[in-house]
């Protein structure tokens, strides 16, 4: 795989995230940004959505960005364009993150420097859904 992480890598950031920040994160069902975070948040993830929108989704409070949150996040997961992601990289090593993941399509090689260099794992141009599926850890999105 392009981004150089590995099965067991991966297991790992499954096994010891609770809460993922999902950047994008959208109300309409027919998007993947909205069924992706649906299943990992049945799959007993703590997920905090961040639109500049607001509001609530998934019976979580909106943050309008990665700045606000004021919980610790394990994984911001990106469901922005390749060009949004080195400042939502910046921001997740603001806020101590410990993985920055690009979902399916999104390459950003700028991103990656930025959150490796802050010592986060780096997962790109891969599902969060999918992946959960393909390591048998669930049963996958509706």
């Amino acid at each position: 795989m392009e981004d150089g992480v590995n099965r067991e890598q991966l297991l790992s950031i499954y096994a010891q995230s609770k809460t993922i920040a999902v950047v994008g994160a959208s109300a309409d069902e027919s998007k993947a940004s909205h069924r992706i975070p649906n299943y990992l948040q049945r799959q007993g993830y703590r997920i905090l959505p961040v639109n500049p929108r607001g509001g609530e989704l998934l019976g979580e409070q909106v943050f309008r960005s990665l700045l606000e949150i004021d919980v610790p996040v394990d994984v911001v997961e990106v469901f922005r364009t390749a060009q949004e992601a080195p400042e939502i990289a910046r921001q997740a090593v603001t806020i101590g993150a410990k993985v920055l993941w690009l979902q399916l399509g999104i390459v950003s090689e700028e991103a990656r420097r930025i959150a490796e260099a802050a010592g986060l794992t780096v997962v790109m141009d891969r599902c969060m859904g999918a992946t959960h599926v393909m390591l048998g850890l669930g049963p996958g999105p509706d």
